[in-house]
């Protein structure tokens, strides 16, 4: 009885549901406008080009990376669109909308909660016109996660950049050591423990946090989430799902999965064969956490 072992990749499966489902399916931007002043300032506070100027390599990984373009799915179609115009959170019309519309900012654009409704009704305005080139300029930048998310307890100083050690010289803001940076509590902020449930519609997309405190560490694992996604201080924070080939060799390596094929004639009757196959499958997980997630 002839017998196959094939290694193939539960990632590459992932993948071409991911595609089946259409989450990658391109969608025709339209010509921009100019956005509304409250939308215009809360792209001018979060804009990061000010730290390219000495951070050069480090902006460019960021502008690699999903952070970089938070409020976008796969292949630059932005997610909330469908959000917008069915369901709970649909508006009749762009004007109405307030943040309440957008819990999804919690995670994927922070800022937007200490903004004014009118900024999050001149966002639907863009979301609704699927006004590409005005939502990618909205993102996690540098001060979401330098300032914003780089505090637990209590809220962040003004005027205060937060990094790795002091520098109380630093051009334009001084920075302060926080020991959340290279904590998994600080990814886990946004990464997930499980439902929102202070929103008016609590939602979840992420809760990998969650899986990683309660299965990985209590399994023996001792990574942090740093470890994998921010090598030596790597800001494109891999995987970049649009980078197809480069996600399909982390996932290979995170989930391999290995398959055993027994193939054999069944002969119920006299003259009567019937062709039969047993397949033995097993998947191993070598991540931090559940898969998939966000």
């Amino acid at each position: 009885m002839p017998r196959r072992c094939l290694s193939l990749t539960f990632g590459a499966i992932l993948l071409v549901l991911a595609a089946g489902l259409g989450l990658g399916a391109g969608r025709l931007a339209t010509a921009a406008s100019p956005p509304g002043p409250e939308l215009a300032a809360l792209i001018a506070a979060g804009d990061s080009s000010a730290c390219r100027e000495c951070h050069e390599q480090v902006h460019q990984q960021w502008q690699g990376s999903h952070h970089a373009r938070s409020l976008m799915g796969l292949d630059d179609w932005i997610f909330m669109q469908p959000y917008l115009q069915k369901g709970p959170l649909a508006v009749a019309e762009a004007g109405q909308a307030t943040r309440a519309n957008f819990p999804c900012a919690k995670c994927h654009l922070p800022q937007l909660l200490e903004a004014p409704d009118q900024a999050a009704a001149q966002l639907a305005a863009a979301v609704l016109a699927n006004d590409q080139a005005t939502v990618r300029r909205l993102n996690i930048g540098c001060l979401v996660c330098h300032h914003q998310k780089a505090v637990v307890h209590g809220r962040p100083q003004p005027g205060v950049i937060y990094g790795s050690r002091d520098i109380p010289d630093h051009p334009g803001q001084p920075v302060k050591h926080s020991p959340l940076l290279k904590d998994p509590l600080f990814c886990g902020q946004c990464h997930g423990l499980g439902p929102n449930l202070e929103l008016a519609h609590p939602v979840q997309c992420a809760t990998l946090y969650g899986s990683y405190l309660h299965a990985y560490l209590p399994s023996g694992g001792s990574r942090t989430c740093q470890d994998c996604h921010w090598q030596n201080g790597d800001h494109s924070a891999p995987p970049d799902f649009n980078r197809r080939a480069e996600t399909a060799q982390r996932l290979r390596q995170s989930l391999p999965l290995e398959v055993e094929a027994t193939a054999y004639r069944f002969q119920p009757k006299d003259r009567e064969y019937q062709p039969l196959l047993v397949v033995r499958t097993r998947v191993t997980s070598r991540a931090g956490h559940r898969v998939p997630d966000g």
